[in-house]
This record gives C-alpha cells, sequence and structure tokens, in this order.
C-alpha cells in the first residue's frame, strides 16, 4: 500500500522496444530492426515527460499506434512513421530534422499526418475543416497517412474517458464518427470501422448504447444455442453438395443497430435480422454453387440479394448477399464469400501488404486481382471538392457526402463503371464523369430514353449526358444531385456567376449615385474608396457594393468627401423598381442571361421582402417577375421548363421603392376616403393612384396604388387602414 492508504497506480502497459521489432520481424524478416530502434528511442526522448490525460506518459500513445499497425502487418515505414507523427506537432521538431534522421519518405509520411493544432482559427468547425483540407491532400497521394491516423484515432477513443471536459469529448467522438469512420470504411478496413463506430457510439448516446447491449445480453441467452444449430445445418447442407465451408453466426453491433432501428423508425422487437452468417468457401465459383445450395433449401426473401463479387464495391469489398427465411423459420442475413475476399472485407486495403521479390510493402498487382479499383480514387474526388473551395461547413458536409458508400452502378454508353451513392441523379453522373460534362448538361437519356434531371438512377442503367455548348448551371440543380463532388461544382460555378452578376449590379448602382449628384465614374480613380473600405480591386469594390457590404453614398463619400449634406441626401435616396434595364438591379438567380428582358407582374405587383419567382414568357416577351402565390401562376404549372427561381438583391431590399396595389371595402360616408388616405400617409406610404368600383348604398371598393420599401412595410399599411372602423376588408391584389 502507497503510504497515503491507497493502492499505488498501476503501471501503464505497451509494447516495449523488443516486443514491437518481434511483432514486425513475425511477418516482415528483412524489416529494418536499428531504424525501428532509433525511432522508438527517439520518440520516448522527444515527448520526455509529457503526459497525456490519462496521466500514462505521452510516448506510450505513438507506441501504442505503432501496435496496432503491426496488427496489420504494415511495412517498416509506416510503423517508424506511427512513433514519430506527434513529435512535428508537440514537440520542436521540425520536417527537416526527420528528413535528416529518418529519411525524406518517413519525413512525408509525419507531415501528412501532422494537423494545424497550433494554427490560430476562428472556429472549431473551421479547425476541423482545416485539418481535413490538409489531411485529405496527403492521404490521396500515400495511403499509409491515412491508415497511421486511422490508428491513431483508434487509441485515441479506446481512452476517450480520460478526458474531463464533456464538450470535448462528444466533439471528438463526433468527429470519429463523422470523418474517420467513413474514411475508414472508403479503404475497406471494416474491423476499424466497426470498432470506431462503436467506441464514438458510446459516447454520444450512452444511454441507447447500454439499452442495446442490455436486450443483446438477454437475446444471447435466449437464441445462443439457435445460432449455432441454425451454422450447422447451413454447413450440413453445403456439405451434402460437395462444399466445402465454414460457417458461422455472428451477432450485429450495437452501432449497426442504432442505425437500423433509426432508419426505420422501428422498435428493437421489431427487427428480424440481429444475427448474421457467414459463409467462407474455397473458390469463387464455389460461392455461386452455395448460393444455390441454399437458396434452393430456404426461400430467399425478395430484393435483399446483391452480387458484389461481378460488382465489387468501390472499396473493394467482394461477398455475395442474401437473405432467406431459413431454419426454425429465422430470417438470416448471409454473407457468401472466398477467405481472400474476407480478409479484404475486414482488413481493406491493409490485406494487400505482403513480401514479394525479397521487399515487404503493398502489392499493387494483388489489390487488383482481389478487386482491381484503387481505393484512392475516392479519396481523390474529395480533392476535387476541396479545389472548388468553399466555407468551411461546406468543405465537411461534402467530404461526409464523398465518404458514405452505399451505391449503385450505372454505365456509359461506351460500357465504362461509375459507381454513385444510392439515390444519385443524372447530374452526379455527369460530375463523376468530368466537372466540364456536368457544367455542359443539359438533358439525360437512360436506358436510350430522354428523361428529367430528378431521375433517380438504378443499377445497370446506361447513362448518356447530353450537352449543351455554354456552361449553364441553374442553382437549383443542386437539389437535382447527392454527391459532394457534383455540388461543389455547382457551387463554385454558381459563386463564380454571382461574383459576376454582384460585381455588374454594383458597378451600375454607384454609376447611378455618382449621376444623381452629376458625377461620373469615366476618369475617375477609386483608390480612396479601395484603400478605405481595404479591397484590392475596383471589380472587388463593386462587388461588395452590389451584396450590399457597402452602400453606394459611402463609395461617393470616399471619392468626393466635400459633398454638401444635401447632395448626399438625394445619392442615398431610394429608387424606384421597374422592369427593362435596370431590373436586374433588383433581382438575381434563375440562370439570368445578358439580354433578357425583365418585367414586373402588374396581376401582382412584387416588392421587396415577397417570395418571387420568374416565368419565361414563350411569345418573347423575356422574363415576368409574380409572388409566389400569384393566381396567374397556375396557367403555367405543367410549364416547368418557363419557371425560374429568382431573390431580390440586397439593393432592392434597402434602396428601393416598388409599387404595390391593396383592394379595400370602405363604408359609403363622407370623409371615410380623406381617412383612408391620412392613415396610409402617416404609415408612411405613398398613394399613386385610387380608383372606385362596384359602388354600392353602403359600401364601395376602392383599388390603391401606393409606393412602399418592402412587403413588411405594405403589411404595416394594410394592418394600420384595418384598424380603422370605416374599412371592411383590405387585401393585397394578387390576379
Amino acid at each position: 500500500m502507497a503510504k497515503d492508504g491507497h493502492a499505488p497506480r498501476a503501471r501503464p502497459r505497451f509494447l516495449r522496444q523488443f516486443e514491437l521489432i518481434e511483432k514486425v520481424r513475425s511477418y516482415d524478416p528483412t524489416a529494418d530492426e536499428a531504424l525501428l530502434n532509433r525511432a522508438y528511442v527517439y520518440a520516448m526522448r522527444m515527448h520526455g515527460a509529457q503526459k497525456r490525460a490519462s496521466g500514462d506518459p505521452y510516448f506510450a500513445h505513438p507506441i501504442e499506434v505503432a501496435g496496432i499497425l503491426t496488427d496489420y502487418r504494415l511495412d517498416t515505414a509506416t510503423i517508424v512513421t506511427a512513433l514519430l507523427h506527434d513529435v512535428i506537432e508537440d514537440t520542436p521538431v521540425t520536417r527537416a530534422e526527420i528528413d535528416e534522421l529518418f529519411g525524406g519518405e518517413i519525413g512525408e509520411l509525419v507531415e501528412g499526418v501532422t494537423k494545424l493544432s497550433k494554427l490560430e482559427l476562428s472556429s472549431e468547425t473551421l479547425r476541423q475543416a482545416e485539418n481535413l483540407r490538409k489531411f485529405i491532400l496527403a492521404i490521396s497521394k500515400d495511403v499509409r497517412v491515412l491508415m497511421v491516423k486511422l490508428a491513431d484515432r483508434l487509441h485515441n477513443m479506446r481512452t476517450l474517458q480520460h478526458i474531463k471536459q464533456a464538450a470535448k469529448r462528444e466533439r471528438i467522438a463526433r468527429e470519429t464518427l463523422d470523418i474517420y469512420a467513413p474514411l475508414a470504411r472508403s479503404i475497406g478496413m471494416h474491423r476499424m470501422t466497426t470498432e470506431l463506430e462503436e467506441l464514438a457510439f458510446e459516447h454520444l448516446n450512452p444511454v441507447a448504447h447500454n439499452a442495446i447491449c442490455r436486450r443483446l445480453e438477454t437475446l444471447r441467452q435466449q437464441q445462443g444455442g439457435a445460432v449455432s444449430l441454425v451454422s450447422g445445418e447451413i454447413a450440413a447442407k453445403l456439405e451434402t453438395a460437395g462444399i466445402p465451408a465454414r460457417v458461422f453466426g455472428r451477432e450485429k453491433h450495437p452501432f449497426s443497430i442504432w442505425r437500423k432501428l433509426q432508419r426505420k423508425s422501428i422498435g428493437f422487437s421489431q427487427l428480424s435480422d440481429i444475427y448474421a452468417f457467414r459463409v467462407i468457401v474455397d473458390t469463387e465459383d464455389d460461392c455461386y454453387r452455395a448460393l444455390g445450395v441454399i437458396h434452393r433449401a430456404w426461400p430467399s426473401v425478395p430484393e435483399r440479394f446483391k452480387d458484389f463479387i461481378s460488382t465489387p464495391k468501390r472499396n473493394n469489398y467482394r461477398s455475395l448477399h442474401t437473405t432467406v427465411v431459413g431454419p426454425r423459420g429465422m430470417r438470416i442475413e448471409m454473407q457468401i464469400r472466398t477467405e481472400a475476399m474476407d480478409l479484404v472485407a475486414e482488413e481493406g486495403v491493409a490485406a494487400h501488404w505482403r513480401y514479394k521479390d525479397q521487399s515487404y510493402g503493398f502489392d499493387i498487382e494483388h489489390q487488383k486481382a482481389a478487386g482491381g479499383r484503387d481505393p484512392l480514387v475516392n479519396l481523390r474526388h474529395l480533392v476535387q471538392v476541396l479545389e472548388h473551395g468553399g466555407d468551411a461547413e461546406e468543405l465537411v458536409e461534402h467530404a461526409k457526402l464523398e465518404m458514405y458508400l452505399d451505391q449503385v452502378f450505372v454505365f456509359t454508353p461506351k460500357g465504362q463503371l461509375v459507381s454513385l451513392p444510392r439515390g444519385a441523379m443524372p447530374l452526379d453522373f455527369a460530375y463523376a464523369v468530368h466537372t466540364d460534362i456536368g457544367d455542359t448538361t443539359v438533358g439525360v437519356k437512360i436506358n436510350g430514353e430522354l428523361k428529367p434531371l430528378r431521375t433517380v438512377l438504378s443499377n445497370g442503367d446506361v447513362v448518356e449526358v447530353i450537352r449543351g455548348g455554354k456552361p449553364a448551371v441553374p442553382p437549383d440543380w443542386r437539389s437535382l444531385t447527392v454527391t459532394g463532388r457534383a455540388r461543389s461544382a455547382i457551387r463554385r460555378h454558381i459563386r463564380q456567376t454571382e461574383k459576376e452578376e454582384f460585381t455588374r449590379l454594383g458597378r451600375a448602382t454607384v454609376q447611378q449615385t455618382f449621376e444623381s449628384v452629376d458625377k461620373t465614374l469615366k476618369d475617375i480613380s477609386l483608390r480612396p474608396a479601395l484603400d478605405r473600405f481595404a479591397v484590392p480591386t475596383e471589380d472587388e469594390l463593386f462587388e461588395a457594393v452590389g451584396r450590399g457590404r457597402v452602400a453606394p453614398p459611402q463609395v461617393l463619400d470616399a471619392i468626393f468627401p466635400g459633398l454638401k449634406a444635401a447632395e448626399r441626401e438625394v445619392a442615398a435616396a431610394r429608387r424606384h423598381i421597374a422592369g427593362g434595364k435596370e431590373a436586374r438591379l433588383y433581382v438575381r438567380g434563375g440562370g439570368l442571361t445578358p439580354g433578357v428582358s425583365i418585367n414586373f407582374g402588374e396581376c401582382c405587383s412584387p416588392v421587396p421582402g415577397d417570395r418571387i419567382v420568374g416565368i419565361l414568357e414563350s411569345d418573347g416577351r423575356g422574363l415576368t417577375v409574380h409572388t409566389i402565390d400569384c393566381e396567374t401562376l397556375a396557367q403555367y404549372e405543367d410549364r416547368e421548363e418557363l419557371w425560374r427561381d429568382l431573390q431580390w438583391t440586397p439593393e432592392a431590399e434597402r434602396n428601393a421603392i416598388a409599387r404595390a396595389r391593396l383592394t379595400a371595402t370602405i363604408r359609403n360616408a363622407p370623409g371615410v376616403l380623406g381617412q383612408v388616405c391620412t392613415v396610409i400617409g402617416e404609415a408612411g406610404g405613398n398613394i399613386v393612384n385610387l380608383r372606385m368600383h362596384h359602388r354600392q348604398k353602403d359600401f364601395f371598393d376602392v383599388d390603391i396604388d401606393v409606393d412602399v420599401s418592402d412587403a413588411r412595410h405594405l403589411t404595416h399599411i394594410a394592418a394600420a387602414l384595418r384598424a380603422n372602423p370605416s374599412v371592411e376588408t383590405v387585401d393585397r391584389a394578387k390576379a
């Protein structure tokens, strides 16, 4: 006992130097022992007296990470990288020093794993996005970076309970579930994926985790014997057919069960497939023979058969999946595969590290024979997402979309296979083939027939993209995609188009403001405004004006600081919204192209703040803007190709006046019309026109055209009128 009466804390157990080297040499007799010894000692010396949250010496962590990777039989360079993966981040060691002591290959791997935690960033989401950005660029070049990082995260998750701050534990667990587990799945490392998911689930939702574990324990006691009996019956059927096989049942993991409960919105008692059975046979031919025996012995469940042998998943997973109503009426999920397929299914890309030609390392020929697909292709798609830029939240969202792999397989007209996430649509296909093809898509043929772009693709579809001459990417295309690659490309194109549109809008607005005080932009240097608003170019200044970040009078004041107050007031006055050339100052979106005339519908008189749509008139009159509830739109219900999604610009919302029409029913009495005009004036409205009709003995109707700043202003005027006892009803004219 210790002097304080408490039992002494047990010393942490981690791999000793000789144990680590023995594990590596057990699968790679040519391993460089001297390099491993130097790295082991160097990691201990550099981390020195550093401690982990558990109180253990910090160097125990990189040693355990290296130990995890020896279980996957990785090469010496990867094990050394694991030992050194934190020295650049957490000690004074530099990349140059790593290169000098251990070589450039290891230096590059270590730098790839190193996070950006020392960088001052504004938010946790941004920090995660920047780490993800750098990390994906590194792993797209060498998958070993990802494998070290996954082992690092796995050991951190195994010891997560030692972190005291609950919020930090939750953040790490959420990041593990959203980013690292899908990354592990993308390279086929199922065993690691499962442990990462289970550990994260245990921390994120301990109540659900414990409840499922208790139910599984009860089920284990009730049906444990039945599982072995069913395995035996399946094995006996196969043996009778002359197919040697290993058959075993396995219990599904708590997180897998939880995900299915959430997805199907059912209770635990309604799940009929808690157990799955695996059939391991000798050859690929035996897989199909075993499938035939099983389907003849027990009825199969419709639409539950999948052949991932002839068409492997993107992570090279190969197996036959089927569900049957098996012995004793049990609904049985079954996977049929060879030993080699099983190894790849559990260990993914790590299964291809082999000793060949007097050297140990990744064997690309073995990988091609096992599945044929480069697992890094999925990750390189993420690099394209990064290249399209965007903010931190979008980056993380698109990366998650790319990493979840429930998929469909479709073909180009030339027979090239393209794998996409389930639910993908033609635009996802187009952008998967090439960004330029996606940007110029105008239609699609599926299996030889013209189909809408909203069509969900099915396995085996042959997809032919119909292209136009110029890129044309409407904003609403984002709703026609599910892949991060497609959405990021569309977002990039829209962002560029919007930038040009806002720049034109800002330039026109500033020009109008200058003209209102008899000034012009011609032959005037905007340098004082560029300096005041800290923008490098005139286009960026105009863009800022167009987006509403800088007001046109502020630009005027920066260039002509001596203007009189009256002149500045004139420059700041609101302008009337009108169709024609100036209409682009007030509406945007909908794939607007230069030369298209824009008009505002008199039937509904849209004002800023209304939800608006555009109708492309078939008679060549251009685009007419309507409120979303305008009755005129009913005649276009079956002409979706004419509809355009529009929004008001900041200029319209901040600096414009629009004309709207109110229809009121008023008491027919002396002085009432004067009261109505007074109410409107006091509410800040300007009456442009009055037209009385349906005059009767007690009441008459009146149409009032009034200038207002926005929809809220109009609603305020209508409410003020309704409060007058002489006004029976007030409605906005919609048709």
